[in-house]
């Protein structure tokens, strides 16, 4: 490159770039918008979990973060849909607990989950305790081409030395987090707990500094139904990247063990106050085949279907709630109709 050269009224020589800005010593580092190559959002679960970026999951010991993430893992990993998501192609997932046992409680419940054990991986910290800030995340990632790293819960590893109350050292961690997540394309979830300040709006019941909650792109809310011990609610308080997600119900605690049961009408604010909710559809539904099948009823199939159109409640929402009731319902073909009772 040619370089031309000026004098000044001083008399003082300043070689010219005429090709290109060189800055002065003690310039400031700038990124020009017109320079920064434009990329899309990748979504694990639209749009709820996007790869490359942080995601908290809050709630109350107890009321199933833990169940989901499992869940969660043995989708990744075993190609299992997820509620109104796409088939993802399996990946390695690495899931970073301090709270459970990895033989008595997580190995089960993954095996419970169905998902591909060869696949979920955890970094060793027996010897040296694992920290957000620790190099060994990023390594693994990179090593093991793991698609999502969960971390159970947050405040274990953020380190003896963190205040995880002081958004000063909270921030950087995150940031730094963050980074190494869109390095590397990993969705990053992690879970928490919640204060016990049961007035407060939702996005400030998280343990530690709020700069938590305002590093990550996805917040979600999970716990439980108050009339209904069985069922837990998982709510989308914040959402960056997308519209916020539906709020969804899962079934935990009784003989059928962990299932989807569809979306479900309460915010964040109302699961935790404990507010009553607007059933669903197909909650209706299922209402209305269980008060059809009472006292040991037989009922064909088709006047089910009348029954739900006159309440306004379509074929597919009734065949919905008729999965979902699949380990209750007896059904039997009589001719030409089937005929439904419920299992004694």
């Amino acid at each position: 490159m040619l370089i031309f050269f000026s004098v000044n009224e001083k008399n003082d020589i300043i070689p010219k770039y005429p090709d290109k800005e060189v800055p002065m010593p003690d310039s400031v580092p700038m990124i020009r918008m017109s320079d920064v190559q434009q990329t899309a959002v990748h979504w694990l679960w639209y749009p709820y979990i996007p790869f490359g970026k942080l995601t908290i999951l809050q709630g109350n010991p107890g009321e199933g973060k833990t169940y989901f993430a499992m869940y969660l893992t043995a989708a990744c990993t075993n190609r299992q849909q997820l509620p109104n998501g796409e088939l993802l192609e399996p990946f390695n997932v690495i899931y970073q607990t301090a709270e459970d046992g990895l033989g008595d409680t997580v190995k089960p419940r993954l095996v419970e989950a169905g998902a591909d054990l060869d696949r979920v991986l955890v970094i060793d910290d027996r010897e040296s305790m694992l920290t957000l800030t620790d190099k060994r995340i990023e390594r693994a990632i990179r090593e093991n081409q793991a698609k999502l790293l969960i971390i159970d819960p947050i405040q274990a590893f953020l380190g003896a030395q963190v205040d995880m109350n002081r958004a000063n050292e909270v921030r950087p961690i995150f940031r730094a987090l963050g980074e190494i997540a869109e390095a590397h394309d990993c969705a990053i979830l992690m879970i928490g707990h919640l204060n016990k300040a049961s007035g407060s709006q939702s996005t400030y019941r998280g343990l530690g500094s709020i700069d938590m909650t305002a590093a990550v792109r996805s917040l979600l809310f999970i716990g439980k139904v108050r009339d209904d011990p069985t069922t837990r609610v998982l709510t989308h308080e914040k959402s960056s990247l997308a519209p916020p997600g539906k709020s969804l119900a899962f079934s935990l605690g009784d003989a059928d063990g962990f299932r989807w049961l569809g979306e479900y009408q309460l915010t964040a604010d109302e699961l935790l106050s404990g507010s009553e909710h607007t059933p669903t559809k197909v909650e209706r539904a299922e209402k209305l085949i269980l008060s059809l099948l009472e006292n040991g009823r037989v009922c064909p199939s088709s006047v089910i279907d009348k029954a739900a159109q006159e309440q306004g409640i379509s074929p597919r929402t009734v065949r919905s709630a008729k999965r979902n009731l699949a380990s209750k319902l007896y059904v039997v073909r009589d001719g030409a109709q089937w005929m439904v009772s419920l299992l004694s």
